[in-house]
């Protein structure tokens, strides 16, 4: 495991009732009704969440991957991020797909990107070994 030398951000939140409660961020930023996947519930639901952070994490790692080659990511760019919850063996699991949009980037180099952003996004990091992670290009 590797131990962090410098923490850049730490974010905070205060949870109540699990999956059909609300949760809000210590800077009040962020403060949501949750519900559990698949109900009539109005609040979103942890793997929403997870989707919606990695997804936003991982455009940053590839810009970072696009300004090592010294070339801009596209406007249209998108990361449409599937987590899903299962079960296996009678445990809950999740694994995702992270389907991305570098629309006008020659296949070759949008490849170059996912695999670098993959290889440098901390949830891209955290998840490595421990899910099922499929990356597409759109």
């Amino acid at each position: 495991m590797t131990k962090i030398e410098k923490v850049l951000y730490t974010g905070k939140t205060h949870t109540t009732g699990g999956r059909d409660g609300a949760s809000c961020s210590s800077d009040g930023h962020l403060n949501i009704k949750l519900s559990p996947p698949g109900s009539k519930g109005t609040g979103t639901n942890p793997e929403q969440l997870f989707a919606a952070g990695w997804s936003a994490c991982f455009i940053g790692a590839m810009g970072i991957a696009a300004s090592k080659r010294k070339i801009a990511l596209p406007s249209g760019l998108a990361v449409d991020a599937e987590v899903d919850l299962g079960t296996a063996e009678g445990a809950y699991f999740l694994q995702a797909r992270l389907n991305v949009s570098l629309p006008g980037l020659a296949p070759e180099l949008a490849r170059e990107l996912v695999d670098e952003a993959h290889l440098t996004c901390p949830y891209s990091k955290a998840t490595r070994g421990n899910i099922g992670v499929e990356m597409k290009l759109a």
